[in-house]
Formats: structure tokens, sequence, C-alpha cells
């Protein structure tokens, strides 16, 4: 299994090495090399799922692993993890990067740059499943920051567009500011614990060895990378404007794989995290749910209403891993998937439609505004059915996925609610019951106003077209994903997971530190958890059915008149419009702060620090001068004055230097005479 999932990991990186070097030069612009292998990776993964649900042993795992760094003190392994969720997430992931492959091959058509998108979309595929597959934080990590750069690359691939480039790199600040707090929750495990190892820190954190305040502020730190990656509250901006991108680029990162990293590493890291940070982990994931839904329901851009949908969606996933819902939390992450790759694809197939009538009509405009478009269901009948199929699913209508991975969180957070004495946590079933009435609310508010109705625009209406079937039989494969037995088989009943394959798979793993505190984290009794999930179920369908009734009254029988209603809550709808703002909060403070810091900053470099170094400049000057002066006519001076001394004392010296011999007697004679003079004195 691990020469099998080396192989998995590996080709894409193959794909991209031969695109990005030589894909111009290949037949198609090598578009097949990198379909073939993230093909010959999803065969390879569905072998591994094939074998893991044959086997149907809830507690597999397989481990192995290489010397990487050996510095003595410090010793580095590096390998793969395999278990039941690394093998159904890499399965996700490659099937949803395959079908994304092969869309593209009509989306792309044309484009000077066909070949670089290919070898991108392998370089991410490479980097998501690293990140799956590695066994110890520190790979996961390098695969993290990846899989950003990845992401930087596809959201700006438009990158002589301004608003495109302004994207990749919002989306690439945004995401440094969760993986700061992810790199230094890494490093207080790495301190407490001396390893990155997951089952080392597994064993470790169960023998007590990081505990208390210190296990809260880890789980908290590497939770701030979940914010980041899968774009929860607060730092949830990046996502919209990350629609810059391609359409497939939409679909494969901001919707299926990239952003539900975050989910994955909460599911990989569940069994490190304390009550408290699970508390934090569950009302960030709950609220974002309900906040993000409140801003889908007024947008006009068919992309953007999906991206805020992710968020909303992702929100559902975190508050389950926090309130100990594991199973549902991960299960709703593969069903998502499915129905949220499936309606950015959709969108895409309107998109392309709209955007080539517009050119045949040489019309300016925006193909992804809403409100050009209506009446499409009879010109796109596939690009429709399969829309609402992904919308039935994602609003949690019975015999679809949504429903059955919904439920199980709604269940969960209330069957939470209920086991705790403080009644605040009764907040969080309440964002996520509001939360799915909003959803269906939206959901077919997009889709009255996109396929049904009258043309808003009948000359832009009169060329539009269904999409090719490289475009279509993914759609349609994915629609059939979206149907609820492919998660319950080998039962069929429709109401619930719990007998399927998956949910057998994925139990709650063992919880460190529920062994530490000597009892379950979670007090939730089978007879609560059996209430809360009938109970949930019911209110779960009313409220979806509501939120869809509501959305034909507003926008296709209009028995509200739209107008008259949005006028009398208009500060609530410009609020929503608008997004709260926080685009423009952000700019007025950390963007404006930012930069009024950098000029402080340089002011302060300029007038202080240079100016420090310039009037230590103009010091030395002066003082070179004086010392100039001091060596030319004191230093100078007396080794002058020593030579002249001994120049004249030679000159003096050789006057009596003559040569002759009768002068040295002479001398000699009055010399002697002196010394007896002297004595006899």
């Amino acid at each position: 299994m691990i020469q099998i999932a080396l192989f998995i990991w590996l080709l894409p990186l193959a794909a991209f090495v031969i695109n990005i070097f030589i894909g111009k030069r290949l037949p198609r612009k090598g578009d097949w090399v990198s379909i073939a292998a993230i093909g010959a990776s999803l065969v390879l993964s569905s072998i591994l799922l094939f074998r893991v649900i044959t086997g149907y042993n809830p507690d597999f795992s397989l481990h192995a692993s290489l010397h990487w760094i050996n510095l003595g003190g410090f010793k580095l392994d590096m390998g793969f993890y395999i278990d039941n969720l690394a093998v159904i997430m890499v399965t996700m992931v490659s099937l949803v990067s395959f079908l994304i492959h092969v869309y593209s091959i009509g989306y792309m058509d044309g484009d000077p740059l066909y070949n670089r998108f290919y070898a991108y979309l392998s370089l991410f595929s490479f980097s998501m499943l690293g990140l799956v597959l590695w066994d110890n934080l520190f790979g996961i990590y390098m695969m993290w920051e990846l899989v950003g750069i990845c992401s930087y690359l596809l959201i700006g691939f438009y990158f002589t567009k301004d608003s495109a480039a302004n994207a990749g790199k919002k989306a690439f600040i945004v995401n440094r500011i969760g993986d700061f707090g992810f790199l230094i929750g890494l490093l207080v495990v790495f301190n407490f614990l001396g390893t990155f190892n997951l089952i080392d820190i597994q064993q470790d954190i169960g023998r007590g060895l990081l505990s208390g305040g210190w296990l809260t502020a880890a789980g908290i730190l590497l939770f701030a990378g979940a914010v980041g990656k899968s774009a929860q509250f607060p730092l949830h901006v990046w996502l919209p404007d990350a629609m810059e991108g391609p359409t497939p680029v939409s679909a494969l990162i901001h919707a299926a794989t990239m952003v539900a990293a975050g989910v994955y590493l909460m599911a990989r890291l569940s069994f490190m995290l304390s009550f408290d940070a699970m508390m934090v982990v569950a009302f960030i994931g709950g609220f974002t749910a309900l906040f993000a839904a409140t801003i889908a329901i007024t947008q006009n851009d068919i992309k953007r209403v999906l991206a805020y949908s992710t968020i909303s969606q992702l929100g559902y996933m975190i508050m389950a891993m926090g309130v100990g819902a594991y199973t549902a939390g991960f299960f709703h992450l593969i069903t998502h998937a499915m129905f949220k790759a499936g309606l950015f694809l959709g969108s895409g197939s309107v998109i392309h439609a709209v955007s080539h009538s517009m050119k045949k009509i040489g019309m300016e405009g925006d193909p992804n505004d809403i409100r050009n478009m209506g009446g499409f269901k009879n010109k796109m009948p596939i690009t429709h059915w399969t829309f609402v199929i992904y919308a039935l699913a994602i609003s949690g209508i019975p015999f679809f996925s949504g429903f059955l991975s919904k439920d199980a969180i709604l269940g969960g957070t209330l069957a939470f609610a209920m086991s705790q004495s403080n009644p605040v946590y009764y907040l969080l079933p309440i964002f996520g019951f509001v939360a799915a009435i909003i959803t269906a609310f939206y959901m077919f508010r997009l889709i009255i106003k996109t396929f049904y109705g009258k043309p808003q625009l009948k000359k832009l209406y009169e060329h539009v077209h269904e999409s090719p079937l490289t475009m279509t039989v993914p759609m349609m494969t994915l629609a059939f994903l979206c149907l609820y037995f492919i998660y319950t088989l080998p039962s069929l009943g429709p109401v619930g997971a719990e007998n399927g394959w998956l949910m057998h798979l994925i139990q709650k793993p063992f919880s460190a530190v529920a062994v530490q505190l000597g009892r379950p984290v979670y007090g939730i009794t089978p007879q609560a958890e059996h209430f809360a999930h009938v109970n949930g179920l019911i209110i779960s369908i009313v409220f979806a059915l509501t939120g869809i009734v509501l959305a034909f009254a507003f926008y296709f029988w209009k028995t509200i008149n739209v107008e008259k209603f949005t006028e009398k809550i208009k500060p609530l709808y410009t609020l929503s419009l608008n997004k709260y703002y926080f685009d423009e909060i952000y700019g007025a403070t950390f963007v404006k702060g930012l930069l009024v810091w950098n000029q402080i900053l340089a002011w302060f470099d300029q007038n202080v620090i240079d100016g420090l170094v310039n009037l230590a400049g103009r010091v030395m000057r002066v003082f070179s001068v004086f010392d100039g002066l001091f060596d030319q006519y004191v230093v100078d001076g007396l080794v002058n004055a020593v030579a002249d001394i001994t120049l004249g004392f030679g000159r003096g010296i050789r006057k009596i230097q003559t040569g002759q011999i009768q002068n040295y007697i002479l001398g000699a004679l009055l010399g002697m005479v002196l010394i007896i003079i002297l004595t006899m004195i």
C-alpha cells in the first residue's frame, strides 16, 4: 500500500515537470499528460479504497518512514501514514481533480497559457495529496505552504488583470496570517514533545507530556492555520475574491479540496484538542456558517454566491469538529466536495455560454451577473438539471447526500448542547439550523434567476447553448455522486448513513485528552444522541423546505414583492450586499494602518537612523580635519624636528671630518691638554 500511495503522490509531480518545461511542444499542449497522471492516481487511490472497504476495519492504519535529518540531538523522520481517513480523502481529491482536469479541456480551450494551467493543476494535486498522506506536522506544513503557492498561481492565473493579480496577493497574504499561527503551534508541540510525528504526538499527549494551558494554546494555534485555509471568520475575506481565477480553479481549489484542507487538519489533530480549544473551534465554525450564509443571500455574481456558500458549509464542518461530531464533519467534507465542485462546474458552464453569447452579439458586460440571465433551463438542460441536484444536496433535502451529512452535523450539535449545563451552547445548533434555511433560500434564488422565468436579455438568450461533453460529463458524474445511496451502501435507508460504508470506516478516533481527564470529553448519552438526531432530522427538513418555498415565493411566483421587502429591510440588505463592509474595515484599519506604520518606519529610518549615521559621518569628518592638522603639525613636526636636529648635528660633525692626519693629531693633543687641565682643577 505504501508503494501505491507513493505513486499516487508523485505522478502529478512528474506531470507538472513535463508540462512546465516541454508542454508547449507536446500534442494538445500536454493536457493529456496531466490528465493521465491524475487519472492514474485516481485508479490507484480507488484500489486502496476498495481494499479498505472490503477489509472493513475501522482501526486500519499503516505507517512507514525514512530517516531524513539526523543532527545528533535533532532527528526528523519523514513518511506516510495511511488510515481510512487518508484513503477516503486521497480518493476524493483524485476524483474531483480528475473530473476538473477533463472539464478544463472545454473550458480553457484556446487559452494562450493552456499548458501552464495544466502544469499548475498537477502541482496543486501533488501538494494536496502530500498534505493528506504525510505522517508528521513538519511534512504537512511543507505541503500546506506549497498548496498556498499553487493557490496564488491559479487565482492570479490571468495575471494581466489587476483584479486577478490583487486577488492572488490577497489570498496569499491572508493565508500567511493563519499559517503563522500554524507554525507557532507546531513549534509549541515540538518544544514540549521533541517530535513532529503524529503517532508519537498522540502517545505523548496521552502520557501527559503536553497538557493544560499549553495544550489548549497549541490546539488553537494549529487551528489558526485551518481558519486561513478554510476561510473561516475573520480570515474569510480572501475566498470570494479568489473567484477571479478560472472557474475550474474555483471548483478544484476553492470548493472541493484546498479549502477542505483545514477541516482535514482538524480531523487529523482532533485527538489533541482540549475542551476549551474545541469550543473555540465550534463557535468560530458555527458563527461562520450563519455569517457567510447571510452574505450569500444578496449577491448577484453567480460564483460569489457559491463562494460565500463554501465559507458557510466549511463552517458547518468546523463546528462539527468542535462539538465532537467528528464523523459527521468529515462526512460533510466528502459530500460537499461533490456537490460544490458540481455547482462551480455548473456555474462555469453558464458563464461559458453567456460569455460566448456576448461575443457573438458584441455585448459588453459581466457574464457572471445573474441579473443578465433567466430562462436558461431549455437552452442548457444538462446544466440545469445537474445544478438542481447539487442545490437539493446542499440544501439538505432527503434522498441526496447533503441531507445525510448535514443532518448528522445538526443532530450532533444539538446532542452536544443538550449534554451541557450551560445554555450558551444552544447557540451552536441555532447557528446551524438558521444557516440551513438561508442556504436553501439563496441556492434556489440562484437557480430561479438563472434558469427559470423570462430571459432578462433576449438577444443574449438566443445565442446561449449547452456546453460540450467534456464539460457536461464531469457535471453528470458529480450529480450522480450526490445521490444518497452512494454513501449508505450496503444499506438503502434514505434517512441516515449510520450503517453505510463511510460512517462505518470513519469512527471517532482515540482522544488523548480524554485519557488525561479520565473521562469522555463530551458527556453525550445514547438517549440524548437519538433524541437529537430525530428532532434534528425533522427540523432540518422543515427548514430546508421552508427556504425553498420562500425562494419561489419571492422570485418565481412573486407572491412577495422583492423590491418592497428590500426597502423595508434596507439597512440589513445593504450590510449583506456589501459583505458587512469587512473589506473596507480591513482596508481602513489593517491595510492603511500597515501603510501608515510603514511610513512611520520610513520616516524613522530616514530622519533618525539615517540622521544618526549622517551625524556620525559629519562628526568624523570634523574629527578627521583636526586629526589631519595634528598629524601634519604635531606628529609630522616632531618627526621633522628630530630629522632636522640629526641633520644639523651631522653637518657640524662633517666639518671636523677633514681626512687629514695632522688635524686629527692636533685634535688629540688638544683633547689631552684639556683632560689634564680638568684633572688638575
